[in-house]
């Protein structure tokens, strides 16, 4: 008998009001379940039913109202198939991914997603799906035809009928998954085509939501997120707009594709371990404060994603198996990923922080680590890069460190052109001038900006150095400004200092006002040992000066232990990886 799960997508810092305005997409943060953390890719539809029913029946009074199938719905659970396998997908004719029968009988003969979609609306909920970026390497190999959606047959153009190989872009394929999927060239006419006919069949399952992978963070796609966000905006059906992983995702990268979109991953992977929800913090600050939160999206708003709330039944990362254990994170540390907020209609965090009383708290000082790694090209921070020769015939190009002294000897990499395919004249001239960067003594093998796996939320992009060849994870350009800029992502290469947890720092704080006018606090706690944390009634009124503090009662929800009046200040004893919320009710 198949288990069935509680392991909920879509946590964002901030909750809005549940008052749903029709005709703007996204008007609040979507809420609803995806399969990814409990089944990996093997789900079938009996299973994926299952789960739908039991959002239906447990939640969707609560604001969950999505169910949605992750990535390789279309892979064949045959011996052989993983992850990053090729050969084992169901393409059509145009060489458009379908549904794998055996995992999903009612796609037969055609029917994709359109019964599962039917089953789940009458259900009272609304369905999505994963896909992934551009083209798949199983239909460039097979070199399928490209649909003209507008003759029903293959596009044509300048006498030419155009296929897969035509418009599938090699040397940009998906850093996690380079034998499952590469970019198209969207600058072509039949590129653009390829795209219009994968998302006009997506509107014609009836989809509601859609997971677009592999084009955000270190895989930025800017082009063909702007393409689908396109095609998306002139569909009669609406169609919410989510992008996926946010890996290296900043504030700045996210303002290039917040208004296409209606929710853009902002961290990595998030797993049932405490390191990926203590790296939520800083990201969720970091986005607050840069006022991304519910902003102008696709046809309507726009919301940072933090991944899924790994809750209940899971699998492992890239396991083909699932659901097989409980999730491993303690009590406290799912009341922190998933606090009981339902209906804030405003949010602020506290600029000036409580004051934080951190008693038995030990300073465990810091260990500051240099990572090589991604930003976005629009950083200040990511301007550094300069040529140094070392002699006539060879030069480096090195990082100078704006925070330290003169005398700090600058990070250098050994630049040489890059390896050409040369029975590819377009190809050669596309990155004619591009450089490819190697370390000292590592002759042959190159800086690589591509990933082998999902990264965790806890994980930083980190340099890899693998062996040179034509591929545009490899292929640099040293700007005039100082940049260094990838020609996969379009990010930049950047040098960033981390520090190791800095004792006083592993307390934060949340505050909203809720729909009644009720106000809502948090502490979080994310240190080793029980911390008494407070805050003054005058550092609560920074944030809201319009409410008297001094006529509040306040209640704790976890514990439900009521605080009474407000007094001065307001302290509770918060569990290791745990957290304190309070509801306070003002006259």
């Amino acid at each position: 008998m198949n288990r069935l799960i509680y392991s909920f997508i879509f946590i964002v810092f901030v909750f809005s009001s549940e008052r749903v305005l029709s005709e703007i997409h996204a008007s609040i943060p979507p809420r609803g379940w995806n399969s990814y953390d409990s089944f990996c890719w093997t789900i079938s539809e009996d299973e994926f039913l299952q789960n739908a029913q039991l959002i239906s029946q447990k939640l969707h009074a609560h604001g969950y109202e999505y169910a949605v199938v992750d990535y390789l719905w279309y892979r064949k659970l045959v011996p052989g198939a993983y992850v990053d396998s090729l050969g084992f997908d169901v393409i059509d004719e145009w060489g458009r991914m379908s549904p794998d029968p055996r995992r999903w009988p009612s796609s037969k003969g055609g029917k994709g997603f359109k019964e599962v979609a039917k089953k789940v609306h009458d259900m009272g909920l609304k369905f999505g799906f994963h896909i992934m970026r551009g083209i798949s390497t199983q239909a460039v190999n097979a070199n399928t035809p490209i649909l003209d959606i507008t003759t029903g047959k293959a596009y044509t153009e300048a006498g030419k009928v155009w296929h897969a190989k035509d418009i599938g872009l090699k040397e940009r394929s998906c850093g996690w998954m380079k034998n499952g999927f590469m970019s198209v060239d969207t600058t072509l006419g039949a590129g653009r085509a390829f795209l219009k006919s994968l998302y006009h069949q997506y509107a014609e399952w009836d989809v509601d939501f859609l997971k677009h992978d592999c084009v955000f963070g270190d895989d930025f796609e800017l082009s063909e997120i702007t393409i689908v966000s396109e095609i998306l905006e002139g569909l009669n059906r609406p169609i919410l707009y989510s992008l996926s992983p946010g890996t290296s995702a900043t504030p700045v990268m996210a303002q290039q594709v917040s208004t296409l979109v209606n929710m853009y991953r902002v961290t990595g992977d998030d797993w049932d371990n405490w390191g990926d929800v203590a790296a939520h913090f800083d990201v969720s600050r970091d986005f607050a404060a840069a006022s991304m939160i519910g902003g102008g999206g696709l046809l309507g708003n726009s919301w940072p994603d933090l991944d899924m709330l790994p809750l209940g039944w899971l699998t492992d990362p890239g396991v083909n198996v699932g659901p097989h254990r409980l999730s491993r994170l303690t009590l406290d540390e799912q009341k922190t990923q998933f606090p009981y907020i339902t209906n804030t209609a405003e949010y602020q965090f506290l600029k000036q922080g409580p004051h934080f009383q951190t008693r038995s708290l030990k300073d465990t000082g810091a260990s500051e680590k240099l990572i090589l790694g991604l930003s976005s090209c629009h950083d200040s921070k990511a301007k550094g890069w300069f040529v140094r020769a070392v002699d006539a015939d060879l030069e480096q190009v090195c990082w100078r460190w704006p925070s330290r002294t003169k005398n700090f000897e600058p990070f250098c990499l050994y630049k040489s052109d890059p390896l050409l395919q040369s029975d590819e004249v377009t190809y050669r001239e596309k990155y004619r001038g591009k450089l490819h960067l190697h370390a000292r003594n590592r002759d042959g093998f190159c800086f690589d900006t591509s990933s082998k796996r999902k990264l965790t939320s806890k994980e930083h992009k980190r340099a890899s150095f693998f062996p040179c060849r034509p591929d545009a994870n490899q292929m640099w350009e040293l700007n005039s400004n100082g940049t260094l800029v990838n020609s996969y992502s379009g990010s930049c290469a950047s040098i960033k200092e981390t520090k190791a947890n800095a004792g006083p720092g592993g307390v934060r704080s949340w505050i909203a006002t809720g729909k009644k006018g009720e106000v809502y606090l948090a502490y979080f706690n994310l240190n080793t040992s029980r911390t008494i944390i407070s805050t003054t009634i005058s550092n609560l009124s920074k944030a809201f000066p319009m409410i008297n503090f001094g006529l509040c009662s306040c209640k704790e929800v976890w514990s439900g232990k009521d605080y009474g009046s407000l007094q001065h200040s307001l302290s509770a004893s918060v569990e290791s990886h745990g957290v304190a919320l309070f509801i306070l009710t003002c006259s």
